[in-house]
């Protein structure tokens, strides 16, 4: 009686199949379609195949499996765990055969299509498969009796170890192919870009291949380097904008554009330059060179996008708020003067509308509102909010000019975020005195030891996050009433109220730099966390909502500020504060899943042509909601979900006293009766 063949079952897919003994287990994988990661073509020499035999008796599978239904080591195996020692009961599924039924367990390092959980930079579950893939293969040498190029005998080699075709290949690489296959005794590793473009070839077996994914803000350029064969986040840079000299929020440098002939083209250039210095910092920091890193992939806003492609933002400077191209783009690194690999591409995610850019669709990639059915607002805290709302049903954005308070500028002792700022705040309620976090200390100020924790650094300024919470806490301790008004009364109170000028201010700190907070600089958050809620209160309408289920806040900012502090303030509509929570850097998370993830551009190519687009700027609503939210934390929201954590003060009406600090009383008019 024939017997049949062994039966192989690949955990955790639970795929299955029969197969003749002595057939390696990477072939068996790979014709039922389980994802066994491979550089070096079955050869037994990246060791990348690994699998664990799954011992004992399966009853779901109907199978007994022991290291017995497995071949013997091979030679190739022996080689490479005298190389690097694989842990006990792990074999390489290129050498491997099998010899009895078998349940084969497939590690996520070594599957292709594995998960990976950034560490490094903001932590995110991310699908690995990336657009740069590498394939090692022995070409046929030349002779006389075949006439073909060493191209050409590339591609079969290709073809016929990993069922790559119509290829074309880069000239660049053309140029260095014929040393390269002699050196490396025409064993070579090749770098294919979305299967169809050689860009890169090593002599011998080459493992290491690198991305970067960058988010270009008005302020800040964070990059990070990834290793694309682990989806590890191997290094990380940030640098301020330099285009910061050209004016401090967007519209200041599109203004920059207009008013300076070339303008545009200073801006570019130094976007550009801070690029390449971003890629050898982090290419030192990993201990390669930028020269190792082959593709890259960059999300901005729209001015941000445009400055760096040398396009001049003009055109987004006023109505209809045009963009040059809202697609997503694939270039060659060189052409934007991006010093990469030669042949290094980039991808440039697509921008949605004028002012709400490819950090906004990165923003939307990361987390994906339009999975759920829960109403979702992601907001991109900066001085140009970009805001998202909505679920599976429907998406609408809009941009929001909330300008660089939040970020220090503007208030009268803000500073960006940088060791020796204020960043947390506490103000008791009944002594209205002060206590206070510096970044670079984990020490409240009035812990013990916590001047000798800041020496170094002194106490230099009050940073966004600062910002938020010491007017939060001025508003919880009726310093502020709910019109953001200073009540100078409370001067007999306590000596933390001064006069600052014709109005009064709270004294933060006394130090080396006296810091108070101002009866302008309260005006200046009102005003851009007002701006802020009238975008959304728009998106609301649009929507015909009267509620959020979830609220993420993305952005530097955003990323550090406390939500309870944010909510009390107004910033964003009321949402159960359990819901509402930072992104972190989702503009950046977003570049790193198109980095690591070749399908994911194509997801966010599709969400974006569904999101729809609301111009503040021509919204007749837009001022309505920005009056109303001018008030602490709104003129007629209720804010239930906030009250049931925060016992917010009950309205306070303002005085002439602390309202007209040194006026004179208006005269009665003679003529008007009562």
């Amino acid at each position: 009686m024939a017997t049949r063949d062994p039966l192989v079952v690949f955990t955790p897919s639970g795929k299955r199949g029969n197969f003749p003994v002595g057939t390696p287990l990477l072939q068996a994988a790979r014709s039922l379609g389980v994802d066994i990661d491979s550089v070096c073509g079955g050869r037994g020499l990246c060791g990348r195949c690994q699998v664990l035999v799954a011992e004992g008796e399966f009853a779901k599978h109907g199978v007994s499996s022991s290291a017995a239904s497995l071949s013997p080591f091979s030679e190739p195996e022996k080689r490479y765990s005298r190389r690097v020692p694989m842990a006990k009961g792990r074999r390489l599924s290129c050498s491997a055969r099998v010899e009895a039924d078998v349940v084969i367990d497939v590690p996520a390092t070594s599957q292709v299509h594995r998960q990976v959980v950034r560490k490094e930079a903001d932590a995110h579950v991310i699908e690995l498969d990336p657009v740069v893939r590498l394939h090692y293969v022995q070409v046929k040498q030349p002779d006389m009796h075949d006439p073909s190029g060493d191209l050409r005998r590339l591609f079969e080699a290709l073809e016929s170890e990993w069922s790559l075709k119509d290829l074309t290949c880069d000239l660049s690489v053309l140029q260095t192919l014929q040393p390269t296959l002699r050196s490396g005794s025409w064993q070579v590793t090749v770098a294919v870009h979305g299967a169809k473009q050689i860009i890169a070839v090593w002599p011998g077996l080459h493992e290491l291949v690198y991305g970067l994914a960058v988010d270009i803000g008005s302020t800040t350029i964070a990059a990070h380097l990834c290793d694309l064969s682990t989806g590890e986040v191997v290094a990380s840079a940030g640098v301020m904008n330099p285009q910061i000299r050209f004016g401090e929020d967007l519209m200041s440098r599109v203004s920059y554009s207009m008013m300076n002939p070339g303008g545009a083209a200073l801006m570019t250039a130094a976007v550009r330059e801070a690029l390449c210095g971003l890629a050898v910092d982090v290419a030192r920091q990993a201990g390669i060179t930028h020269e190792d890193i082959l593709e890259a992939t960059l999300v901005g806003n729209p001015i941000m996008h445009h400055l760096l492609l040398g396009i001049d933002p003009v055109e987004l400077g006023g109505a209809p708020f045009a963009l040059a191209t809202d697609h997503s783009l694939t270039l060659r690194a060189n052409v934007i003067d991006f010093h990469l690999n030669r042949n290094a591409r980039i991808y440039v995610l697509p921008c949605i509308a004028g002012h709400v850019g490819a950090d906004a669709a990165g923003m939307v990639l990361a987390e994906r509102p339009d999975l759920a059915d829960e109403m979702t607002l992601l907001v991109d805290v900066g001085t140009n909010a970009e805001i998202v709302l909505g679920n599976s049903r429907r998406l609408v954005a809009c941009s929001s000019p909330t300008g660089p308070a939040f970020e220090g500028a503007q208030i009268s002792c803000g500073q960006r975020a940088a060791p020796g700022a204020i960043e947390r705040v506490r103000i008791d309620r009944e002594t209205l005195e002060p206590r206070f976090k510096v970044i670079g200390s984990d020490l409240w100020s009035d812990d013990p030891g916590f001047n000798e924790a800041t020496a170094a650094t002194g106490i230099t300024g009050v940073c966004g996050s600062g910002i938020i919470e010491v007017i939060a806490e001025m508003y919880l301790a009726g310093i502020i009433n709910q019109d953001g008004v200073l009540d100078g009364r409370l001067a007999v109170r306590s000596p933390r109220i001064v006069e600052n000028g014709r109005t009064f201010a709270y004294l933060l700190h006394r130090g080396a730099v006296e810091m108070k907070i101002t009866q302008t600089d309260v005006r200046a958050i009102q005003l851009a966390k007002a701006a802020l809620y009238a975008g959304v209160a728009l998106l609301m309408e649009r929507l015909g909502i009267d509620h959020v289920d979830r609220i993420r806040l993305a952005g530097a900012f955003g990323s550090h500020i406390d939500v309870k502090y944010a909510t009390i303030l107004g910033m964003v509509p009321d949402c159960d504060l359990e819901q509402v929570r930072s992104a972190g850097n989702a503009a950046g998370t977003g570049a790193r899943i198109a980095l690591l993830d070749a399908a994911s551009r194509g997801v966010i190519e599709s969400l974006v042509r569904r999101i729809e687009k609301v111009e503040t700027a021509i919204e007749p609503r837009f001022q309505h909601h920005f009056v109303e939210a001018m008030a602490i934390p709104h003129k007629t929201a209720a804010y239930a979900n906030l009250r049931k954590v925060v016992d917010l003060p009950p309205p306070k009406e303002s005085t002439s006293q602390s309202e007209t600090r040194g006026r004179r009383p208006r005269r009665p008019d003679p003529l008007k009766t009562e």
